[in-house]
């Protein structure tokens, strides 16, 4: 992985939508696991080829996300890949405690669909009051 935004030539191959934003997929790098999905953009792809973990594009808050700044989840960023169409990201990763979802799991996608509803298949891991129980009220 690139440790370098001096050339931002490689950011230019990006197709950015019209809000400068790429969809990202975060992948478990170990098990092929996709543990969620967010949004970036240019400064937050940036930063995390500096930083060499997961840094996102919060849409509702408007800021910068360095995944696990509160949890402790950080996501250590092994490799970074482009899709066919250079309008999707894929982060392969290793998830620090285990946990990717602010819900306490191991993935946000831990429900399926069963031909009538969705049911929730994976546990929580660690109850998300603990995980963050010491964040900051705003």
């Amino acid at each position: 992985m690139p440790h370098s935004t001096n050339n931002a030539a490689w950011l230019k191959k990006v197709r950015w939508d019209e809000h400068g934003l790429v969809p990202v997929i975060a992948q478990e790098a170990s098990t092929g696991d996709i543990l969620m999905f967010a949004w970036m953009n240019r400064d937050a792809l940036a930063r995390t080829v500096e930083l060499g973990e997961a840094v996102y594009w919060s849409r509702s808050r408007k800021k910068l996300w360095h995944k696990g700044e509160e949890s402790g989840h950080t996501q250590k960023v092994l490799e970074i890949r482009l899709d066919c169409d250079e309008d999707v990201v894929l982060l392969k990763i290793e998830q620090a405690g285990g946990i990717a979802c602010h819900t306490g799991r191991h993935s946000c996608f831990y429900q399926k669909f069963d031909g009538e509803d969705w049911q929730a298949v994976e546990p929580v891991l660690q109850d998300p009051k603990t995980i963050y129980a010491d964040k900051k009220k705003s």
